[in-house]
């Protein structure tokens, strides 16, 4: 007995869990829709959407401002 209960109660548990993760996996895939291609030449730096552009101007305006 796991956790306290019995076996059928904690495999059902289990597997309505599993069911609930997968389905919310799928709607959130079927959602954004992502890119699952992968690309024969990696991008080059700065072509790649996905970087933090406000960190990287914050990096660089604080690399200008040191002699």
């Amino acid at each position: 007995m796991p956790a306290g209960v019995s076996w059928p109660r904690y495999l059902s548990m289990l597997g309505c869990s599993l069911l609930a993760m997968l389905a919310g996996s799928e709607t959130v895939h079927r959602y954004y829709r992502p890119d699952m291609s992968i690309p024969d030449v990696p991008p080059k730096p700065g072509e790649l959407k996905t970087e933090l552009l406000g960190l990287k101007r914050h990096n660089l305006s604080n690399d200008s401002s040191h002699p």
